[in-house]
């Protein structure tokens, strides 16, 4: 562990990702003691007020400005990252386990369950991914248990893919051969023995995959079909916006930054982590 903080102190793009993504989940976990308004709150009186500071470190009442209805823009926020980030964690959650599965049974098996389970990871991957959540979260109705069924099934065939390929590299190796010379099952080996070699590839794509489901999340929620009003999201928050882009700037600006900074720290620390567990990478550090 103290090798691995050491490696990602000497990678600027890696620590950075770290350090903004620990702020955007401490944010998320602590926003309620923050002293902040309800998200849900509106005030009409206070509609579409500008962001206010009455210096660089003295934010006024209302730092990120109120939308059309009164709220807080930052309250909005802070509570949208909640429901967003919990979303993108079950469904990377899920989509991983389900993959990863497919992954190991498809690469350690062969032939026919091989063939089998990979045409199946084939045609969805010749689905536009969005497209098909779109007609799924239309035909069952938006939700919050929805949203994250259906992005993990279009998350799930990159973990089988992965996980495919190195399995059928794994299976060769003698400690495999070796637990098949003494009677264990097939089970057994993908369980005890190949599974947890897997798990590291499997973090690496769960990382990025993490940084794809946000967008995508944002992206089902601007038109719609995901988290409901009144509960805020950020996709929500600029559907909500994007008419007063041109007198109210911060309705939609701020919420575009949280999916921006979100998005990059975790790319940022993803492809450091890619980088990190590569063997021929490593040899060089």
């Amino acid at each position: 562990m103290r090798s691995f903080f050491c490696a990602l102190s000497r990678n600027r793009s890696g620590m950075a990702g770290f350090i903004l993504l620990v702020v955007l989940l401490l944010l998320a976990l602590f926003g309620p003691w923050l002293g902040l308004m309800p998200p849900t709150k509106s005030n009409l009186l206070m509609r579409m007020q500008p962001p206010t500071w009455s210096g660089l470190f003295s934010p006024g009442p209302h730092p990120f400005g109120t939308d059309e209805l009164g709220r807080d823009v930052l309250s909005r926020i802070i509570y949208g990252s909640r429901i967003t980030l919990t979303i993108a964690f079950i469904a990377v959650v899920l989509g991983g386990m389900v993959g990863v599965l497919f992954g190991i049974v498809a690469g350690y098996r062969g032939g026919m369950v091989d063939r089998l389970l990979m045409r199946v990871v084939d045609i969805q991957l010749a689905l536009p991914l969005m497209l098909l959540a779109l007609l799924i979260v239309a035909a069952f109705g938006p939700s919050i248990q929805n949203l994250i069924l259906v992005l993990a099934l279009t998350s799930w065939i990159r973990y089988a893919r992965i996980i495919r390929g190195q399995v059928l590299s794994l299976r060769e190796q003698e400690f495999i051969l070796s637990a098949h010379a003494i009677g264990a099952s097939g089970w057994r080996i993908m369980w005890r023995h190949i599974l947890p070699n897997v798990l590291t590839p499997a973090l690496v794509v769960a990382t990025l995959e993490l940084a794809r489901l946000i967008i995508m999340d944002a992206a089902l929620s601007f038109l719609g079909l995901g988290v409901q009003p009144p509960n805020p999201s950020w996709g929500r928050m600029l559907a909500d916006g994007r008419v007063y882009i041109s007198s109210a700037w911060w309705i939609v600006t701020f919420p575009g930054l949280a999916i921006l900074f979100t998005v990059l720290s975790v790319n940022l620390l993803g492809d450091w982590l890619r980088d990190y567990f590569d063997p021929k990478l490593r040899t060089q550090r």
